[in-house]
């Protein structure tokens, strides 16, 4: 990539066009879901129910954001889907504040927040799993960068995705 392709100009009026701003957010969504997913499957840090509810906004912006990468070719399509996608990251955010809060203990958990196991064969396969499963609490964060959880970091980016969704739909209502 050139720098001429890095920069703007009034020839160039914006890099990060609509299309190309439902690509990033799409494809930043799915960056945390491998993340997400890199933790739980290959480091062995077990989901408690809100971390897997902070996932449903960006399984949604994946699957919106594929779909309006092929199909929104006019600008008022694109601008729909630019919408939908700050509401998804609004939910992701307001979602990954409220479980951080509960880790800091600033916020109540739902009170059925521990862990699931995996449906049983039969009664004794279901008597081993109770022996062995590990309850996750909402209230506890199993990992933490920079003094912020997962769940913390998945606020930040999710409002910084927003930031740059508002910010297509303000430049697009302009142009």
């Amino acid at each position: 990539m050139t720098t001429s392709t890095l920069t703007t100009s009034p020839g160039n009026a914006a890099i990060l066009t609509p299309l190309r701003l439902v690509g990033f957010i799409g494809l930043t969504s799915l960056a945390l879901i491998a993340g997400a997913w890199y933790f739980q499957l290959v480091v062995g840090l077990v989901p408690c129910k809100l971390c897997l509810e902070q996932r449903l906004p960006h399984y949604a912006a994946i699957g919106l954001a594929l779909v309006g990468a092929i199909l929104s070719r006019s600008a008022r399509l694109q601008w729909l889907v630019l919408l939908g996608l700050a509401g998804l990251m609004a939910w992701s955010t307001g979602l990954g504040i409220y479980h951080a809060g509960v880790e800091w203990g600033w916020f109540l958990g739902p009170s059925d927040c521990g862990g699931g196991i995996a449906s049983a064969g039969g009664v004794q396969d279901l008597m081993k799993q109770l022996q062995t499963v590990k309850i996750v609490s909402c209230a506890e964060a199993a990992w933490r960068f920079l003094g912020l959880s997962l769940a913390g970091w998945n606020a930040v980016a999710s409002a910084a995705l927003f930031g740059l969704a508002v910010s297509g739909l303000l430049r697009s209502r302009r142009g």
